[in-house]
């Protein structure tokens, strides 16, 4: 594939981390890139990176990356030749392929027709029974009235799936396991995917108990070519959002690898399939398979397919889009080892995944190294956004075989920090540490069922990471420059007392909730620790860029350390910690003061208010819905009271931590 490519300029019809991927293969195969952005994202990475950028609206998604109008309009003015759409906004919308195609330029993607079909759940049900493609029991008819759909739910049986026919990710989804919990389980499914697709059309479908969830890799070509790139497993999820996936499935064995990834092709070759799709499956623990859906668009785990074949996907899109044959026929497409990608999201696990907004203050990455890869939509210094998807940046890893892979993850996210903004590495770090993970056993619904036993077992941290945090925090006390006395005890800022060398006390809080005392001296040559019963000396070198040399008792580790803002992180081997660093003399708060002044847990637009002043609330009663980065989330009472003042309005954005209601608790006798 070293050929010139007739593509000269190229429009990415997208923001963040596949904007930044795209960019990189076509800066290797010459082709011209432009960039869309909106007012938010003026400073973008994406931005950065093209080589011409044009602004396109306002913040808001629909002003911007899903105005498919202004884009097409800014293509057309740029004289590009081609439009990726990524994944995500417009990227499965037939409309804007149509409009692409009929204003003469190349969409990067299949026929506008294929997105269509493929697009509605029903619908590719109904072409991939035709086609004999193994399909899941349920109803994915026309027939939608709420009467019906409890008849029918009835006959398929419970536990059952509620999905909405138009969209994914999650969005319309329901699980319900008796019939009493159908009618308020439909109405919020179609709710939930009116407001995300315009559509509240749902399918239903038999829930699979502790199913996995396996995709096959497909392209085609306008010669009516089609070939798969092997099978990715996604199971690693929360509440149906991916969270880690890898390539090849340990759940497959040959012969079901050979039967999935041929019904996949079948299934793309039924609807004529052209570019870069992923034929999703269901499967039982027993090796059944089941069709799912199909993304008509390159998928966010894509690297993981590159990482085991060797392949740039992003160039195929192209070439295919160009007019260009498949590169490889079937036989020639290879497979080495084992890949895991990891994806980083600006959320904190801690508190129910609520989005986090902010500055990127310190963003480290693991050392370069073949085997390890960061696809990042954002630099040191960046601002995440409420405005989109909180995901930042992806990890992937490739090994041997998958014992090797899950080695190198585990130390490649205990290297990986993130300051200013919350993220999901705990979780990352907690699941790639985890024994079900290690065995490949983890089911689709593992994360939701066991989050808090896998988030807060995180084991206990050892004497060098204790060392390195306490040393950070030591690092950057304030110290007199110019003593008037050089040889006052005082000089050195180390804690010593008149009435004895005390040092300097150090209290930490780690994850689990353990609670750590040391206290510091420092000698010409290093510092003495002295934690617990222990009592020894430690030498520490600042690498740079938070890599700090840790010796204690002899022995000699690397360590990634960062601070902020009264936290500190320490990366150690294949492990990582964060911890609190507690005040020696905490400020008392008034019981109950923060229940009675309920915040917002997120930055967000405010959707709906359910309390107006004067109304009496019990502890759990919804006071507002309001929705950021793709969430939607329920303000709940902390306390029961009186309603004396809402101090926000429906449309209203907030930020995280902002006041939304006050109110008078009950008193208490």
């Amino acid at each position: 594939m070293t050929h010139e490519l007739r593509l000269r300029r190229l429009l990415i019809a997208n923001r963040g981390e596949i904007a930044c991927r795209i960019i990189r293969s076509c800066r290797r195969l010459g082709i011209e890139t432009m960039a869309v952005h909106s007012t938010a994202d003026a400073r973008a990475r994406h931005v950065r990176l093209a080589d011409t950028a044009i602004a396109i609206g306002g913040a808001a998604p629909s002003e911007s990356y899903l105005d498919g109008r202004r884009i097409i309009e800014a293509a057309l003015a740029a004289g590009v030749d081609a439009v990726h759409p990524g994944y995500g906004f417009l990227s499965e919308n037939a409309g804007f392929a149509q409009a692409c195609t009929e204003a003469g330029l190349l969409f990067v993607g299949p026929r506008a027709e294929t997105i269509r079909r493929m697009g509605s759940k029903s619908e590719a049900k109904s072409v991939m029974e035709d086609a004999g493609v193994p399909v899941v029991p349920g109803y994915h008819g026309a027939e939608q009235s709420a009467g019906r759909l409890a008849e029918l739910a009835a006959g398929i049986g419970f536990p059952l799936l509620i999905k909405a026919s138009a969209g994914g990710g999650g969005k319309g989804m329901r699980v319900v396991r008796a019939a009493a919990e159908f009618p308020e389980a439909l109405a919020a499914a179609r709710r939930e995917a009116a407001k995300a697709f315009g559509d509240e059309q749902v399918i239903l479908e038999r829930f699979i108990e502790r199913p996995r969830h396996v995709e096959v890799q497909v392209f085609g070509d306008r010669h009516g070519n089609i070939v798969h790139l092997w099978e990715r497993e996604c199971s690693t999820q929360r509440r149906y959002q991916k969270v880690i996936e890898e390539s090849p499935s340990p759940l497959l064995d040959e012969t079901t690898r050979e039967a999935i990834t041929a019904a996949a092709v079948e299934a793309a070759r039924a609807v004529d399939y052209l570019n870069a799709g992923t034929i999703e499956f269901i499967c039982s623990p027993t090796r059944e398979f089941w069709f799912m859906e199909m993304n008509t668009r390159l998928q966010v785990e894509h690297p993981v397919t590159e990482m085991v074949t060797g392949l740039d996907l992003v160039e195929w899109q192209l070439r295919i889009a160009a007019g260009e044959p498949l590169p490889l026929a079937q036989a020639e497409i290879p497979r080495r080892g084992h890949a895991i990608e990891a994806r980083l999201y600006a959320e904190n696990p801690a508190t129910g995944f609520t989005p986090s907004s902010g500055r990127i203050r310190r963003l480290r990455a693991p050392e370069k190294h073949p085997a390890i890869r960061l696809d990042s939509g954002v630099d040191e210094g960046d601002e995440v956004s409420h405005h989109y998807d909180p995901m930042l940046a992806k990890l992937i890893v490739h090994g041997l075989d998958r014992a090797e892979c899950v080695g190198r993850l585990r130390a490649a996210l205990a290297h990986t920090a993130v300051a200013g903004v919350e993220t999901n590495l705990p979780l990352l770090r907690a699941v790639a540490a985890h024994p079900v993970f290690a065995a490949g056993e983890i089911d689709t619904g593992f994360l939701d069922r066991d989050l808090e036993e896998v988030l807060w077992n995180v084991p206990p941290p050892p004497l060098p990471a204790l060392t390195a945090a306490a040393w950070r925090i030591a690092r950057d006390l304030p110290r007199p420059t110019t003593p008037s006395d050089p040889w006052s005890p005082w000089a050195l800022g180390d804690g010593w007392r008149a009435t004895g060398a005390g040092g300097l006390p150090v209290r930490l809080l780690d994850a689990a909730g353990r609670r750590h005392e040391l206290r510091l001296e420092f000698r010409e040559v290093g510092i003495r620790v002295h934690y617990g019963t222990h009592h020894l000396d430690a030498r520490l070198i600042d690498l740079g860029a938070g890599r700090v040399q840790v010796e204690v008792q002899g022995h000699i580790d690397d360590a990634l350390v960062t601070a902020d803002a009264g936290r500190i992180y320490v990366g150690l081997d294949d492990h990582g910690w964060d911890f609190v660093v507690e005040p020696l003399h905490p400020v008392a708060t008034a019981a109950g003061e923060e229940d009675a002044h309920p915040v917002a847990p997120m930055p967000g637009t405010i959707v709906a208010i359910r309390v107006s002043a004067g109304d009496r609330v019990s502890a759990g009663d919804a006071l507002l819905i309001m929705e950021g980065m793709k969430m939607e989330l329920t303000l709940a009472a902390p306390v029961a009271g009186v309603v004396e003042r809402v101090l926000c309005a429906v449309g209203d954005s907030v930020e995280a931590d902002a006041t939304l209601v006050d109110i008078r608790p009950d008193e208490t006798e």
